[in-house]
């Protein structure tokens, strides 16, 4: 309404009524005296000069004074004056683009003999309810004539025709039908605001309270601090809007039918079970509509959402700040306006809407029937919902995109169907997804096909050691090299048993001191040769220190027990070439506790003579046994990644060798740990 402000010397701001001269509001900052009053025009901003600030105010609401009824005929005021349009006017060559303003004539269709605060249709669209200035009218929608007036703050239509209600003040609601009094509600708290709908809505401070509109009986309190209320046009469902979130609830009308005719004594809580919660979202809704079972709503971030089924779906982003008006079912259309009363339109399949609807109360039957009608863009639309609701096997057969097809193959284990997905889309990364789903399910010679494909070398390594399979792991080292994966190929090396690969990828790949500790550990014979690489390759950064490191063969006396080791290594040579399958695996069980070293030394003094030719040093003493079968089954040469002595200190593969550690451990472990348990092709799967 129009305003008159005013400032003074007290530090006060007042608003007044311009029509009435009725003081509406006083403003008090505290910032001392007021000098000055300032308006922008075109907006509702003020700007208020104080001795010791400036304050900028904003009055009233941008969100226009507009109604619209089910047949599309709109009605805004503009001050006093009220104008018209109709959605089924638009010329038959205009664009109906989304978001597109619609090229609307408009009408001159009367004035209101009051300024309006708020307007509204009554259900049937045949009256307009104007409130204002402490009163209301209610006009004809055609012709605009008067039907009938009287007192209210607030005005409210009910779900019949001519039902209606209105506040007086804050502690007395008037309820009519047919234009005639019926009842008085005089609530025992202080009514701040008025809703409509299947009930009666009264807000207080924080709740709302809802009465049955027929004998003024309360029905359910709820401890909501509450803004707006909307009810679905069934009146099964309400959504009760607050600051920074809504809530979707169930009416259950015929719980409520029985008890109010029964007689019962309802408490000032009213009635328990009359609602039942179905969802809450966090978001702020600044406008909404209900069409069917679906919550249509706009946010604060100017999207425009709708929801069902427990799911909170995009339509469109709005470009300007903009205010659902309502939806046309027969042109599948939703329809907006902003404060400039430029109407525009989005598209709302209604039957998308439906099939949402059917799902969500379980009837997939009728849903399959609709599902036919949609168009195929709005197919992974739909097969999202369905997987929101669980029914991740419908949604792949609804969904048309390959990349979510695919995952949701792989979601439901669906081997088949993703193996052909990735096949069509052939990337890299499917396929190692997918070769990882074929191991868990045991698919593994499926899950060479995809690792292979998938270039998934270190799934490879894994597949072909828990196979026992010697050849595959031998046409793996040469796909590792290409693709730089030396860490691969070491390992692959390693499991095979051959040391000499293992120590000279070190040393092409510059781990010198890698592979001089290796030889220490595995194959003292190399040592020499190594240390000499490692000495030529350090001279070129620090001669000084590559001139410390001692070559065995010239000082063997730093290395304790270096001929033992070598006597040791000569003897897990020969037992390489007689290799135990890792199907007699639980024959040898236990048989790696034995110490090559320790048992040369016993034998060197002749505390164990003739103990080999007697049998009494396993066959594979020193060997660390490796399972048959299973998720590690078929690794062959001492455990790979694994310890190989028994001894603190030792090396291990995949971690840097440190200088400090103890030699005689080392050289032990030179001893006791080259063997082969038996990398077999054909092992069981």
């Amino acid at each position: 309404f129009p305003v008159i402000i005013t400032g003074s010397e007290d530090g006060t701001v007042k608003i007044w009524h311009s029509t009435t001269f009725r003081l509406e509001d006083t403003l008090n900052e505290g910032k001392e005296r007021v000098w000055s009053i300032g308006h922008l025009k075109g907006s509702n901003s003020i700007a208020v000069g104080y001795d010791e600030g400036v304050l900028l105010l904003k009055l009233g609401r941008d969100e226009p004074l507009v109604s619209m009824d089910s047949s599309g005929k709109i009605i805004w005021a503009r001050h006093n004056e009220i104008q018209t349009t109709n959605l089924k006017s638009l010329p038959s060559d205009a664009a109906s683009a989304d978001g597109e303003r619609l090229p609307l004539p408009v009408k001159d269709l009367g004035s209101s003999d009051l300024y309006p605060q708020s307007l509204s249709h009554n259900p049937n669209g045949r009256f307009v309810a104007v409130c204002g200035d402490g009163e209301y009218i209610v006009y004809t929608a055609l012709a605009w004539r008067n039907k009938s007036f009287g007192s209210a703050d607030e005005f409210v239509w009910g779900n019949e025709a001519s039902e209606f209600a209105t506040r007086e003040g804050r502690s007395k609601v008037k309820v009519s039908r047919n234009f005639q009094e019926k009842h008085t509600l005089k609530p025992q708290f202080v009514v701040e605001g008025l809703f409509g709908g299947t009930l009666l809505g009264l807000r207080g401070s924080d709740f709302v309270a809802f009465y049955d509109w027929a004998e003024g009986t309360i029905v359910r309190r709820i401890d909501v601090p509450v803004k707006k209320v909307f009810w679905s046009d069934s009146g099964d469902y309400l959504a009760i809007t607050a600051d920074d979130a809504f809530y979707i609830l169930e009416f259950r009308r015929e719980l409520v039918d029985a008890v109010l005719n029964s007689g019962q004594d309802v408490d000032e809580d009213g009635i328990e079970d009359a609602f039942e919660v179905v969802s809450e979202v966090s978001e702020q809704v600044v406008t909404a509509l209900w069409v069917g079972d679906c919550f249509l709503y706009n946010n604060s971030s100017w999207r425009l959402n709708y929801f069902v089924g427990g799911e909170v779906t995009t339509l469109y982003h709005l470009d300007r700040p903009m205010y659902l008006l309502g939806f046309l079912a027969s042109q599948s259309r939703v329809y907006l306006i902003d404060k400039d009363l430029s109407v525009v339109s989005y598209t709302l399949l209604m039957n998308l809407i439906e099939y949402k609807t059917l799902v969500m109360r379980g009837d997939i039957d009728a849903a399959q029937e609709i599902l036919e009608t949609l168009p195929e863009d709005q197919l992974n639309n739909v097969a999202k919902f369905l997987e929101s609701r669980d029914l991740v096997k419908e949604a792949l057969e609804v969904a048309t995109d390959p990349d979510y097809r695919f995952d949701l193959a792989v979601q439901l284990g669906d081997l088949p169907v993703a193996h052909q997905i990735a096949d069509q889309v052939n990337s890299e990364v499917k396929w190692k997804q997918l070769g990882e789903l074929a191991m868990t399910s045991g698919k593994l010679t499926l899950a060479e096909d995809c690792l292979m494909r998938g270039k998934d070398l270190p799934g490879l390594l894994l597949l072909f050691t828990a196979r026992g399979s010697k050849s595959s792991l031998k046409e793996l080292i040469p796909l590792a090299k290409e693709q730089g994966c030396s860490n691969i190929a070491f390992m692959a090396h390693f499991l095979l048993g051959n040391l000499d690969a293992c120590i000279q990828l070190l040393v092409d790949t510059g781990r010198m001191p890698e592979a001089a500790f290796f030889a220490r550990t595995y194959a003292p014979s190399k040592m020499s040769m190594v240390v000499e690489q490692w000495r030529d390759d350090l001279k070129k950064i620090n001669p000084k220190a590559a001139d410390s490191l001692a070559d065995p063969a010239k000082y063997p006396n730093l290395f304790p027990h270096l001929d033992m080791a070598l006597k040791a290594e000569e003897i897990a040579q020969q037992r390489r070439l007689h290799p135990v399958p890792a199907s007699e695996y639980p024959q040898h069980e236990g048989s790696n506790t034995v110490n090559l070293i320790e048992e040369i030394e016993r034998l060197a003094i002749g505390e164990r003579t003739g103990a080999v030719e007697n049998g009494d040093i396993p066959p594979h003493a020193g060997a660390e046994p490796i399972p048959a079968s299973g998720d590690e089954a078929g690794i062959s040469v001492a455990r790979a990644a694994g310890s190989l002595s028994t001894q603190e200190g030792t090396t291990q593969i995949g971690q840097r060798p440190h200088a400090a550690v103890d030699d005689g451990s080392l050289v032990e472990s030179a001893a006791g740990a080259e063997h082969d348990w038996g990398l077999e092709d054909g092992g069981q799967e």
